[in-house]
Order: structure tokens, then sequence, then C-alpha cells
């Protein structure tokens, strides 16, 4: 043997071992992704199976405008109010309490079959120059959207302490498609996003022809809903897309999404989407995944601190991740801590 050179044997060529690691890591990921939604699939779907309240069918109106604002609130709420007394008289408590606060608040749609559709208005839409769009991830309905309804509220509250004089705001509260089941195989593909991304368009649409002219409008996308509002984005007229605790969007970087909108990602450090494999694969006959992590360098988003919160701490009130939703929202975007 030569002096100064290494005797090669078969599997052990310098970084041998590191590929050889790489490609088992990546199977393992893709193996775990197979299992989960497999997984997924074998569950029951004994929800799915559960007598559903019954309720009216959806006031028909012509989309907002400012003039009949106020007549649009009205209808919605009155809808709510007929689908409060209907659960109730079917022995749907629960759900009869849910709709008759629904009932008291400006609602720019309600439909209370099945999971139930809201989308819920804190402040003054008709004068806001700064608007933010709420879209909701998994389990989400009207059972449980007193949960989602109360970080529209931290929202709010922080945007009207730190808006500029003359400046006015508004929240949407947006549950304007069936979220998917966290324990579903619907979670882990796109479908559920491409059937909500045309409602997604309009509701910005009707938004902005409600709002103060040339308002800023920012989408604050929480987990699935992150591929809601990826699936929309090119066609959305919006100025900031924001991905929250995002499994990923179903693009590979954020140019893909074809947007003119500013596009941010965050997630707190004690998420557990973090430990969701962020791949794609083929299976059962469709792609099942997001692909790149929204937060990695290679996505190109803007990538701002959301803190030490977990997957529902990121509109906690006093946390850093709620100042910088804040912040972005009002167009500060220099403030915003990366």
């Amino acid at each position: 043997m030569e002096q100064g050179r290494e005797r090669e044997t078969p599997g052990t060529r310098p970084g041998g071992a590191r590929v050889t690691v790489h490609r088992l890591a990546g199977r393992l990921r893709r193996g775990l992704l197979a299992a989960l939604v497999a997984a997924a699939v074998a569950v029951p779907l004994a929800g799915a199976a559960r007598p559903q309240a019954p309720a009216p069918p959806p006031a028909r109106l012509p989309p907002p405008a400012v003039a009949g604002l106020d007549a649009t609130y009205a209808a919605h709420r009155a809808n709510a109010a007929e689908a409060a007394r209907t659960a109730a008289e079917h022995g749907y408590r629960d759900r009869a309490a849910t709709e008759r606060g629904l009932a008291a608040r400006r609602l720019l749609y309600f439909d209370g079959r099945g999971a139930g559709l809201v989308t819920e208005v804190l402040g003054d839409l008709a004068h806001a120059g700064r608007v933010a769009v709420l879209v909701p991830g998994s389990d989400t309905g009207i059972d449980t959207y007193a949960r989602f309804r109360a970080t529209a509220v931290a929202l709010h509250q922080r945007l009207t302490r730190e808006a500029p004089a003359g400046v006015r705001t508004a929240v949407v509260a947006w549950l304007g498609y069936e979220t998917p089941g966290t324990v579903s195989p619907s979670v882990a593909t796109t479908g559920r996003a491409e059937g909500a991304a045309p409602e997604l368009r309009a509701l910005v649409r009707d938004v902005r022809a409600v709002a103060a002219p040339r308002a800023r409008v920012s989408l604050l996308c929480h987990s699935y809903g992150s591929v809601v509002c990826a699936r929309a984005a090119a066609g959305l007229d919006a100025d900031d897309l924001v991905f929250l605790g995002s499994p990923g969007t179903g693009a590979d970087t954020a140019a893909d999404l074809r947007t003119r909108a500013r596009v941010w990602a965050a997630r707190g450090a004690a998420d557990w989407v973090e430990h969701v494999p962020h791949l794609d694969a083929a299976l059962f006959g469709t792609t099942v995944g997001f692909g790149t992590d929204p937060v990695s360098e290679e996505y190109g988003a803007r990538v701002f601190a959301a803190g030490d919160g977990g997957h529902s701490d990121y509109f906690a009130p006093g946390s850093l991740s709620l100042a910088n939703l804040t912040r972005i929202v009002l167009g500060h975007t220099q403030e915003v801590t990366r």
C-alpha cells in the first residue's frame, strides 16, 4: 500500500456514512408520513356519522357593500337566531347557546348546517384602513368557534390599543370552509384547501369592497389554514400572507405562490408541528404532505419571532407572536422582530 493514502473498502468511502444516514433519515420521514396517513385512514370516522344539528339554509344576499352592510349583518344575525331555535328544539343545547351568541354579533355570513360556517367582523370594517383576516386550521366549526373567536378578540384588542391616531382597524374571523379533522385523511392533503380557495378569494374581494379605500389587508393563516391561503394566493388581493404553525403550504418556495403579498412565517418554540415531516409523497392515489417548511431558509418567507409558545398560542395576549402580528397588520414591518 502506498504511503500517505488511506485504503478504501466497500461501504467506507469518505462521506459514505453521512450519505447513508441521510438516505435512511429520508426513508424514515417518508415512512412516518405514510404511517400517519394510514393511521388516519384506519381510524373509524365515528364523528362523521354523528347526527348533525338541523339548521335553516343561509340567507341569500348580494355581496356586501358599504351602504347595505348593516342589513347584511342583520340578515345573518336573524339566520343565526333561527338556527339557535331549531337546534334547541331538537335537543342540541350547546350548539343553540353558541348560535344565540352569534346572533348578537356582526356577521358577514352564517350557515348553521353541518359543522357550520361563520364570518364575523370585529371593529368598524366600513372605515378600517387596516384589516386582518384570520383563517383557521383543523377541527374548527361552530361547536369550537369560541376558541377561534378568542384569537380574533385578542388581536382586535391589541390593534385597537396600538393603532396610530386616526387609523381604524378591523378583524375578520373567517370560518368559511369545512375544516379537516386533526385525525383524518383530509388533514394531510390539499383537498379541503383547494375547495376553500375560491371562497377565500371572494371574501377578500368583499372586504376590499367594504373597507376604506387602499386599506391594508393581511391574512393570518394558522396551521392547515396556511394551506388554504397558499392555494388561494395567486388570485388573492392581499398585502400580507402570514403562515403560523404551518405544516407546509404545498409550494416549494414563497415565490411559487405567485402573489404580490409579503409572505411571512413563524413557528413557536414549543409547536409540535415542527416534528411533522416536511415533504410530499404520492400515496393512495393522491399527494400527501405539504413540502418545504415555510420557516426554512430555502422557502424564502420573512421569518419572524414567535416566542416559546405552542401550536395554539400565536394569539396569546402579551405574547411575542401577537406583538409581531400586530406590527405586520398595522404595516410597521420594520419593527417586526426576526
